[in-house]
C-alpha cells in the first residue's frame, strides 16, 4: 500500500475538524507530519478547499486569530460564528475552549 503524501495527510485532517472546533496550522502539520510545514497547509488550503469541499474556516493560526484580510477575514468570522465559535474584541478564538484536540496518532 502506497503511504499517503504530506498534502493528502493534510486533506485528511483538515476534513476531520468538527462543527464548532478550530485548529491551528501549525497544528495541523505537526500532526500531518511535518511540524515545520504551516505555510504548506496554507497552500494546501488555498489551492484545495473550494475543489474539495474543505472546512477551511475551522483553520487559523497559532495566536487563535484568523490569518485572511478584509472581505476573507468576515467570511470566516462568519462562517465560525454560525458554528457557535465567538472571537473576542480583539478578534481571538479562545483556543482553550476550541481548539480541536484529536485523540490519536498521525495519519
Amino acid at each position: 500500500m502506497q503511504q499517503k503524501t504530506f498534502t493528502e495527510r493534510v486533506i485528511d485532517i483538515i476534513r476531520e475538524i468538527p462543527p464548532g472546533k478550530v485548529a491551528t496550522y501549525g497544528g495541523i502539520a505537526e500532526r500531518a507530519g511535518n511540524p515545520r510545514a504551516a505555510r504548506q497547509v496554507a497552500r494546501v488550503l488555498h489551492s484545495s478547499s473550494r475543489k474539495r469541499g474543505l472546512p477551511w474556516h475551522r483553520v487559523i493560526n497559532k495566536q487563535g486569530r484568523i490569518a485572511l484580510k478584509d472581505q476573507g477575514y468576515e467570511r470566516q468570522k462568519a462562517l465560525l460564528e454560525a458554528e457557535g465559535i465567538y472571537l473576542d474584541l480583539k478578534g481571538n478564538v479562545d483556543l482553550e475552549e476550541y481548539l480541536w484536540n484529536p485523540i490519536g496518532g498521525l495519519i
